[in-house]
C-alpha cells in the first residue's frame, strides 16, 4: 500500500503560527471557579505574592475584596495603580486606568473579575477588552473568571440555576489564555463559607443559598468548570503535538473519528458515532476522503454522501472532507494529526476475490492503525438518509448512440490513414494509428464510447492489415500476440484517458463554481445596506440555478416578499403560508416538499446558527421537483452565504438602534436634569425675592428693595435665555433653522453680542481686535453664537481675568476666535463638549450652565456655512473657540466712509447692530 507520511515528520504551520502569535504577546492566566467564594482572587493574589518573592515587576491593576479582611491582607504590599474615576449619572465608579498600566509597564498586572463591564465613556466596553489591549504591550495578565460568564455556557448555566448572567465573556477568551487553573471548593465547604458571612452579609448569603448555592447547583457548576478546562487542556496538547510533529495519538482525553463514503450504510454509523463518542464523553468528526474515483460517482450518490455529512453536523459532530488517493492512509494521517484514539469503519462487503484486487479500506485500517482502536460496526442498509423530494431523482441514463457514431468515425479516419501508411510503414506500427483514435474517442466521447472504437479497431486492424487479408483469421502467431497487445493496451490507455478526462471536466466545473462562489461572497462582504444583499442573492441564486427566486423576511409577525429576480412581488395564498410554515419551523415546504406541496414554489429558510433570518423562494415552467442533487448542494452554499450576510446587516442595525435608544435616554436624562435645575433655580430665586418684597417692602431700605428687583430682573433673564436656548435646539434637530442671510460688519455684530452681555461678563476685561470685511450671514444667528461663547468664556474664566476676541483673514475665509482664561478644556473633552447637554466638569464656584449654549453655536455657524472647533489656549491657561467664515466673492456696493472707519470694534460705543 503506498504510504508517504514526509508531512508527519513536519510540524504543522498552524500551530507555529499560534505559537509564534502567543510568543509576541503577553502571557494569560485565568483562575476559573465554579461559583463565587471558592477563592479565585485569594489565590491570584497568592500566586502573584510568589512571582513578586521571585522579584518580578507586579502590580495590581484592579482588585475587589468585597470586605474581606482576609484578602485585603494579601493585598497590602503591592503597588496599587490608582483607579480612573468616570462620572457616570451623577456616580463616580472607578476602572481600571489602561493608560497608566501601560505607561507603568510592569511584567505583570493582576487584573480582577474579567467579565466586569465597565462605565459608559471608558475606551472599552468590557474589561475583557482591556485585558487583551494590555497582552498585545507584551504585558502577562493574571486574572479571574466564574464559569457562569463563558458565553457558550450561558444557556447551560441559566436551566441550572435558573438565573440568567448578564455579564458574558467569549469563548475565545478562554482559548487565547496560556494558563487555566481551576479553583475549587466541595459544596459543602462552600456553603459553610456563605454560612461564616465570608462570601455575603449573612441576610443575603441565606437567600443565595436557598436559591442558586444549592448542593445540585454547585456540584453541576464544578463539572462544568472542570469539562470547559478539560477541553482547553485538551487543545493545548494537540496545538504541542502538531507544533513538535508528534506522532499521535497520546490517549490524555478521547477523539472518535468515523469514515463515511458513499455507501447506504454510512448515516448508521454516523449514529453509531455519536452514541460511541456520548458514551465515552469525546468529541467526534464524520470524514470523507475525495479520491479520483469521486469523480465518477452518480448524482443518487453524490447527494446520499453531503446528507451523511449534514446528519454528522446535525448530531454535533464535525463533518471534514480531505483529498488523497489512498482512503486508509489519508484516515490514519489525519487521525494521527488531530489525536484520534477511536476509528469507526463499516464492515467490508466485498467479495474475497475483489479484496485482493482492491484492497479493503476496513483491513488496512486494522493492519496500520497502531494504537489506535479500530471499531467494525455491520452497518444498516435502511438508516440511511433520505434525499430530500424537492430535489430530482435521478433517473437512468438512455442510450445515446451519438457518441458511438463520432467514436466510428474517428475508427475510420484511423483506418484511411493507415491504409495510406501501409505503403512506407511495417504493420506493427500501424497500430499505433489506431491506438490514437482510441485515445481520441476517450476524450471526447468518454470511456465507453472509447471501449467500442478499442473493439472496433481491433477489428480494423485485423481485417485490413494482418495476414490473411480481409478475414478475421490469424495465421501467423506473432500477430495473434500483437492484436492481444494492442487490444490490452488500448482498453488501458482508454480508461486512463477517460478518467484524466473526467477529473478535469469536474475540476473545471468546481472552479467554475467555486470562483462564483467566491465572487458572491465578496460582493456580500462589501454591501452595506439590506436591499442591496437581498437584490444580490436573488440574482446571483436565479444565474447559477436558472430559477426564478423570491426572497421573504419577517416583518411584524408575519413574512413577506423583499426581492425577486424577475421582479415579483405576488404571492398566492397557498405560497404564502408554505413560506410562512418554512420559516417558523426551519424546513423546505411547498412544491416538491413534504408539507403543503400544492404550493407553486419551493420555500428554503435561510438559516443562521442562531435562527431563520428569511425564506428563498424557487420555481421554474417545468414539471416535477426543481433542483438536482449538484443544485441542492449549491444553493445550500448559496444561502448559508446569504442567511450570513442578512443576520449581519440585521445585527447593525441593531445596534444602531440600541445606540440611538442609548443616545435618546441619555438626551432624555439630561433634559430632564437640566430642566429641574435650570427651571428650579432662576424660579426659586425670583419667588423668594417677589415675595420678599411683598411681606417686607415697607420695612426695606431703598437700595436692598433694588437689589431685590435687580434679582428678579436677572433671574428671570436667565430663565428666557434657557427657555431660548431650548426652542433653539428644537429648530436645530429638526431642520426647521433657515438663516435669513444679509451682508454685515461683524464688527458690527459682536459689538451688539458684547452690549447683550454686559451683565454676564462685567466681572471681566475685555479686548477685541476685529478689523474684518463684510460677511453673508443671519446677524440673528451669529449673534446669538457669539453671545454664547462670551457666556461659556464668563462661566469658565475667574473674575478680573480678560475675554479677548480677534479675528483675521486668511485664504478666503475670516477667522474669529473667543479666548479666556480659565483652566481650559481637557483633551477628551475637546469634541464632546459640543454634544447636546454635555457639561465639562468644573469647580464648586463655577455657575452651571445647560450644556446646550456650545451646541446650539455649532448648529448655527453651520447653518451658516461655517465651522467651529474647540481648543485649550497655548499661550496661557484657558479655552479658545475658533468660528471660521467663507469671505463672500461679491460685496454689495457702499459708500468710502470719508473718516477712513473700517468697522474696527475697539471700544465699547461700538455701534449697536441696525
Amino acid at each position: 500500500m503506498p504510504d508517504d507520511r514526509s508531512n508527519e515528520t513536519r510540524p504543522s504551520p498552524d500551530a507555529l503560527l499560534d505559537h509564534a502569535e502567543r510568543e509576541a504577546r503577553g502571557r494569560l492566566r485565568i483562575f476559573l471557579g465554579a461559583a463565587p467564594g471558592v477563592g479565585k482572587t485569594y489565590e491570584m493574589l497568592m500566586s502573584g505574592r510568589a512571582r513578586l518573592a521571585d522579584g518580578v515587576d507586579v502590580v495590581i491593576g484592579v482588585v475587589e475584596t468585597h470586605g474581606r479582611k482576609e484578602t485585603q491582607a494579601l493585598v497590602d504590599g503591592y503597588e496599587v495603580v490608582p483607579r480612573l474615576r468616570v462620572d457616570y449619572k451623577g456616580r463616580m465608579l472607578e476602572e481600571i486606568d489602561l493608560d497608566a498600566i501601560l505607561a507603568r509597564r510592569p511584567a505583570l498586572v493582576l487584573v480582577d473579575e474579567l467579565a466586569h463591564t465597565n462605565a459608559p465613556g471608558s475606551r472599552h466596553p468590557k474589561r475583557y477588552l482591556d485585558v487583551q489591549e494590555i497582552l498585545t504591550h507584551g504585558i502577562d495578565v493574571y486574572t479571574t473568571l466564574n464559569i457562569q460568564h463563558v458565553e457558550s455556557l450561558n444557556d447551560v448555566v441559566a436551566q441550572i440555576t435558573r438565573v440568567r448572567v448578564r455579564e458574558t465573556v467569549p469563548d475565545s477568551i478562554i482559548d487565547q489564555a496560556d494558563d487555566i487553573e481551576i479553583i475549587d471548593l466541595t459544596p459543602d465547604d462552600l456553603i459553610k463559607r456563605l454560612e461564616e458571612g465570608k462570601v455575603y452579609i449573612p441576610s443575603t448569603a441565606q437567600r443565595a443559598i436557598e436559591n442558586y448555592f444549592s448542593p445540585g447547583n454547585l456540584t453541576a457548576l464544578r463539572e462544568l468548570a472542570l469539562r470547559r478546562t478539560a477541553q482547553r487542556v485538551d487543545e493545548q496538547l494537540l496545538t504541542h503535538m502538531q507544533a513538535h510533529a508528534i506522532a499521535g495519538p497520546w490517549a490524555a482525553s478521547e477523539r472518535v473519528l468515523v469514515w463515511v463514503d458513499e455507501d447506504p450504510r454510512s448515516a448508521s454509523l454516523v449514529r453509531y458515532a455519536r452514541r460511541q463518542a456520548e458514551r465515552l464523553r469525546a468529541s467526534w468528526l464524520a470524514l470523507y476522503v475525495e479520491t479520483p474515483r469521486s469523480t465518477s460517482l452518480s448524482e443518487q450518490d453524490r447527494d446520499r454522501l453531503a446528507a451523511t455529512l449534514r446528519l454528522a453536523e446535525q448530531l454535533g459532530g464535525a463533518a471534514v472532507t480531505i483529498p488523497g488517493q489512498d482512503v486508509a492512509t489519508e484516515i490514519l494521517r489525519y487521525a494521527a494529526a488531530n489525536n484520534v484514539t477511536h476509528i469507526i469503519s463499516g464492515k467490508p462487503r466485498k467479495p474475497r476475490w475483489r479484496q485482493l484486487f482492491d484492497g479493503s479500506v476496513t483491513y488496512d485500517l486494522i493492519r496500520d492503525a497502531g494504537k489506535i482502536s479500530v471499531h467494525v460496526v455491520s452497518g444498516d442498509d435502511q438508516a440511511q438518509v433520505q434525499p430530500s423530494r424537492g430535489v430530482i431523482p435521478v433517473q437512468p441514463a438512455r442510450l445515446d448512440i451519438r457518441p458511438y457514431l463520432i467514436v466510428t468515425g474517428y475508427v475510420v479516419a484511423g483506418l484511411l490513414f493507415g491504409l495510406l501508411l501501409s505503403r512506407v510503414l511495417d504493420v506493427r506500427n500501424i497500430a499505433l494509428v489506431f491506438l490514437m483514435s482510441v485515445l481520441v474517442s476517450a476524450v471526447t466521447a468518454g470511456l465507453w464510447p472509447a471501449i467500442f472504437a478499442c473493439i472496433l479497431s481491433a477489428l480494423a486492424f485485423n481485417f485490413f492489415f494482418l495476414d490473411p487479408l480481409y478475414t478475421f483469421n490469424i495465421s501467423a502467431p506473432e500477430s495473434a500476440v500483437a492484436l492481444g497487445f494492442f487490444f490490452c493496451v488500448a482498453i488501458i490507455a482508454s480508461n486512463l484517458t477517460a478518467r484524466v478526462q473526467r477529473q478535469a471536466v469536474a475540476a473545471q466545473s468546481r472552479a467554475r463554481t467555486t470562483e462564483d462562489l467566491y465572487l458572491f461572497s465578496k460582493k456580500l462582504a462589501g454591501t452595506g445596506t439590506l436591499d442591496d444583499v437581498l437584490w444580490a442573492t436573488a440574482f446571483q441564486i436565479a444565474s447559477m440555478l436558472k430559477l426564478r427566486v423570491v426572497l421573504l423576511l419577517p416583518e411584524n409577525g408575519t413574512i413577506t416578499v423583499k426581492a425577486g429576480y424577475p421582479p415579483d412581488d405576488t404571492l398566492a395564498e397557498a405560497d404564502i403560508a408554505a413560506a410562512l410554515w418554512a420559516w417558523e419551523h426551519n424546513r423546505a415546504a411547498g412544491r416538491g416538499a413534504d408539507t403543503l406541496p400544492g404550493a407553486k414554489r419551493l420555500y428554503v429558510p435561510l438559516r443562521t446558527g442562531r435562527t431563520a433570518v428569511g425564506v428563498v423562494g424557487l420555481d421554474n415552467d417545468k414539471q416535477g421537483p426543481l433542483l438536482t442533487p449538484e443544485q441542492q448542494r449549491l444553493l445550500d452554499a448559496l444561502t448559508d452565504q446569504a442567511a450570513v450576510a442578512i443576520e449581519r446587516i440585521q445585527l447593525v442595525a441593531d445596534v444602531d438602534r440600541a445606540k440611538l435608544a442609548a443616545e435618546a435616554d441619555r438626551l432624555r436624562s439630561a433634559l430632564l436634569t437640566s430642566i429641574s435645575h435650570d427651571l428650579k433655580t432662576p424660579l426659586a430665586a425670583i419667588i423668594g425675592a417677589a415675595g420678599t418684597l411683598r411681606e417686607f417692602a415697607p420695612a426695606l431700605p431703598a437700595a436692598d428693595q433694588a437689589d431685590l428687583l435687580s434679582t428678579v430682573l436677572d433671574e428671570a433673564e436667565r430663565l428666557n435665555r434657557f427657555i431660548a436656548n431650548l426652542l433653539d435646539m428644537t429648530k436645530i434637530e429638526s431642520g426647521a433653522m433657515e438663516p435669513n442671510y444679509a451682508f454685515h460688519y461683524v464688527g458690527d455684530i459682536v459689538g451688539s453680542a458684547l452690549h447683550r452681555a454686559r451683565k454676564i461678563i462685567g466681572e471681566h476685561k475685555t479686548e477685541i481686535d476685529i478689523p474684518l470685511p463684510m460677511l453673508r450671514l443671519d446677524p440673528v444667528l451669529f449673534e446669538q453664537a457669539l453671545f454664547n461663547l462670551l457666556d461659556n468664556a464668563a462661566k469658565y474664566a475667574p473674575p478680573g481675568s480678560t475675554i479677548r476676541l480677534q479675528g483675521w483673514a486668511d485664504n478666503g475665509s475670516v477667522i474669529l476666535q473667543v479666548m479666556d482664561e480659565g483652566p481650559g478644556i481637557p483633551r477628551a473633552d475637546l469634541e464632546r463638549v459640543f454634544d447636546t447637554f454635555y457639561r465639562v466638569r468644573k469647580g464648586d464656584q463655577v455657575r452651571a450652565g445647560t450644556g446646550l449654549g456650545l451646541s446650539i453655536c455649532r448648529g448655527f455657524i453651520e447653518a451658516m456655512g461655517g465651522t467651529i472647533s474647540a481648543a485649550s489656549r497655548t499661550d496661557h491657561s484657558g479655552a479658545v473657540f475658533t468660528i471660521r467664515m467663507p469671505v463672500p466673492t461679491e460685496l454689495p456696493a457702499v459708500d468710502d466712509d470719508p473718516n477712513g472707519d473700517d468697522r474696527n470694534v475697539g471700544d465699547p460705543d461700538v455701534a449697536k447692530l441696525a
